[in-house]
């Protein structure tokens, strides 16, 4: 009851809001996603995701020991395959030599600290530029579920600590439990991108890995924008099937879904602030619309309050930056 009660006591200095904060972040919370090409001295910057580059595995190993100085513990690692080597199954996913996993064995060897999780999908991979295999113009469940197995299998042959599918394929994770298990991986964790929705948000990201769909959409195995109760169940599907994380992606326009997730499972929860909201902000700032470092900070604030536990985000370099300050 006022004046009994004033509620802006609690908000009179800096030194008062930072002693009752209830949200707070570091750079433990983060994750960097990183685009992975081919050669030596290789730096092509992604004209859709401004400050971003896919580079090749000499200056990627170079970025990870910067990320570890800035106290940031986690990558998620994305490929930019050859033309030449992209069929429809996706062999390519499985070579021991492949560039997915001379890298995972570059940045482990680099920076053993380094929590490395490689993305599980064949649409690098893919002549059509899809999760799955395809067949008649459909996404083929099963045969694309034994591939994926075979992929994270040689992620962890080549040192991952969690293999990250993306994919949406039902009963992936479970088959990827099992041949870890069977192939004597007990210690790898799945990241499983449980509630991933079909998203324009992801736009960008496509043009860096020239991964669009070359026929219709992903809508047959992404999410539905318009729903959330089944968001739930494909979480509690995933940790029943053996996912250690369970993700949310994209991030800011779903925190309704972060925040149901959060009460439901059992297990940390990812969020994926994706292309398209990085490439916003960028965007906004770079006309003078809106305070770049500010709208950063805030929306990190915004996903970790929501739930998040750990923030897949193309800001965490900056982030820790100023967070380290």
């Amino acid at each position: 009851m006022y004046p009994i009660h004033r509620n802006r006591r609690l908000r009179t200095n800096e030194s008062i809001r930072s002693l009752v904060r209830e949200t707070t972040i570091s750079p433990n919370d983060f994750m960097f996603p990183m685009f992975v090409a081919e050669g030596t001295g290789v730096e092509v910057p992604l004209g859709s995701m401004p400050g971003l580059f896919r580079r090749s595995l000499d200056l990627t190993v170079k970025e990870v020991k910067e990320l570890w100085s800035l106290g940031i513990k986690a990558v998620n690692i994305y490929v930019k395959v050859n033309d030449k080597l992209k069929d429809n199954a996706g062999k390519e996913a499985w070579n021991k030599d492949g560039l997915m996993q001379q890298t995972i064995r570059a940045i482990k060897d680099a920076v053993p600290g380094m929590i490395v999780m490689p993305d599980v999908a064949l649409d690098p991979y893919s002549i059509h530029g899809h999760d799955g295999i395809v067949e008649n113009g459909l996404i083929i469940n099963d045969a694309t579920v034994d591939a994926l197995t075979r992929m994270s299998v040689s992620h962890a042959e080549a040192g991952a600590d969690f293999v990250a599918p993306s994919d949406m394929m039902d009963g992936r994770v479970y088959a990827i439990r099992k041949a870890l298990e069977e192939s004597g991986y007990h210690d790898v964790g799945i990241m499983s991108y449980s509630a991933k929705y079909a998203s324009a948000f992801y736009g960008p990201f496509r043009d860096a890995l020239d991964s669009a769909p070359g026929f219709g959409d992903k809508k047959t195995y992404q999410m539905d924008y318009a729903n959330r109760i089944e968001a739930i169940k494909e979480a509690l599907h995933d940790v029943e099937e053996g996912a250690d994380i369970v993700m949310v992606k994209p991030g800011m326009a779903y925190l309704d879904i972060v925040r149901e997730v959060k009460n439901a499972v059992n297990v940390p929860v990812a969020v994926y602030q994706v292309s398209g909201e990085y490439a916003m902000v960028k965007a906004a700032a770079e006309r003078g619309w809106l305070d770049h470092d500010k709208i950063m900070m805030e929306q990190l604030y915004c996903i970790k309050r929501a739930g998040a536990d750990i923030i897949s985000t193309y800001f965490a370099k900056e982030a820790a930056i100023i967070l380290n300050k």
